[in-house]
């Protein structure tokens, strides 16, 4: 429940944790109520990425950034067609913003679509707290939403979990659409898309790949109905342990040897196809400053995340799958958590980050030249 309000700034809110922490500060964005799952970023730029992130679905992001909305927004860097966050947690809000690119604060565009938020509290404590405890429900209340705490304990703690949470359906498209190559076209790809980010076709539409996006639903046969030469399975909200059917569609693709990459939720999904378990993360990975090594090559990388599921993969030995052999290419520097798999006796691949990057950095965009390598390697 929201109501929009231009006086937000001076509204009383309150941000209530399922395990009964509490902080208070000022309504930022609409006025209201809202429920998710506190995560942390540690992006310090790149917010308006972050927000229209579709696998922030039901997720109150918290910024660990101190000022944040400093650029203002545009209608440029939108990475889909909406805010997906459940809530917005900041500590100093930008009182103007400073771009020649905006044409709106930051404070406007969250009012306008809904998106309750709270500003003027300690993000530093709130993310110490969701580091030592984990990521946890949590609901913020402003204006007429605002209750004593032990009311608002209730309401939180009745939410819904992320564990088990089945929710790609709920952000892909539901209609085909394709984005053209940009240039010369030489491949087609299969785009499944359980959330994707406008930035992931862009990147192989400058590749020369006409991207055909399907929606979370399609099956192999509405796959194989575009003549790919690749399949891509994007990144997404939500438990994989969930994602029963893109799980069958991937083994399908797997079965024919079709060249084949997955970012974030499409790694998970290729965990799965093989054999691999998943499991949810502590406190997850989220910002654009994750140290990764590509162990194919032992590069490290900084790359962009948001994910707080993981594949559950052994890093010291090549495992047998139903597909042939298959070994962890890339992992966390930060806690060992697999960040990559690859066959060995097949053309599929995938990262468990962000190659496509929109807000940088840019060291992982190679990733999608390794796709055009394998569908070469295919065609010849």
């Amino acid at each position: 429940m929201t109501t929009s309000t231009r006086g937000a700034a001076k509204t009383p809110a309150v941000l209530v944790l399922e395990d009964g922490r509490v902080f208070r500060g000022r309504a930022y964005g609409a006025v209201g109520e809202t429920f998710g799952e506190a995560v942390f970023s540690t992006g310090m730029t790149g917010y308006q990425e972050t927000l229209t992130d579709p696998s922030y679905h039901r997720q109150v992001v918290v910024m660990t950034a101190p000022h944040v909305g400093n650029t203002g927004v545009n209608d440029e860097d939108m990475e889909s067609r909406k805010i997906w966050v459940s809530g917005y947690v900041v500590r100093d809000p930008a009182r103007v913003p400073s771009s020649w690119r905006s044409r709106r604060t930051l404070d406007e565009e969250l009012d306008a679509q809904g998106v309750v938020g709270i500003s003027g509290i300690d993000t530093r404590a709130l993310t110490r707290h969701l580091r030592e405890r984990g990521a946890m429900r949590v609901g913020i209340f402003s204006g007429g939403a605002v209750q004593d705490d032990a009311a608002l304990l209730a309401r939180v703690q009745e939410a819904p979990q992320m564990k088990g949470a089945n929710l790609s359906a709920e952000v892909a498209t539901t209609e085909p659409y394709v984005v053209p190559a940009i240039g010369e076209k030489k491949y087609t790809v299969a785009a499944v898309d359980l959330g994707i980010k406008g930035m992931t076709p862009h990147r192989m539409a400058e590749r020369g790949i006409e991207v055909h996006v399907l929606p979370a639903t399609a099956t192999v046969e509405d796959v194989y109905a575009v003549n790919p030469d690749g399949v891509f399975f994007s990144n997404g909200p939500g438990d994989p342990a969930t994602a029963d059917h893109p799980v069958s569609v991937m083994q399908g693709v797997l079965e024919r040897g079709t060249p084949l990459f997955g970012i974030c939720f499409g790694n998970q999904i290729l965990g799965r196809a093989l054999g691999f378990g998943t499991y949810k993360l502590k406190y997850g990975h989220r910002g654009i400053n994750q140290p990764v090594q590509d162990r194919t090559t032992g590069k490290v990388e900084v790359t962009a995340h948001n994910h707080g599921f993981a594949v559950d993969a052994p890093l010291d030995q090549v495992s047998e799958t139903p597909f042939g052999r298959a070994e962890v290419s890339h992992v966390c520097l930060n806690d060992n958590v697999v960040e990559g798999l690859q066959l060995l006796d097949r053309p599929a691949f995938s990262v468990q980050y962000h190659p496509e990057a929109a807000a940088g950095p840019h060291d992982a965009a190679y990733l999608f030249d390794r796709f055009v390598s394998l569908m070469e390697g295919q065609r010849a």
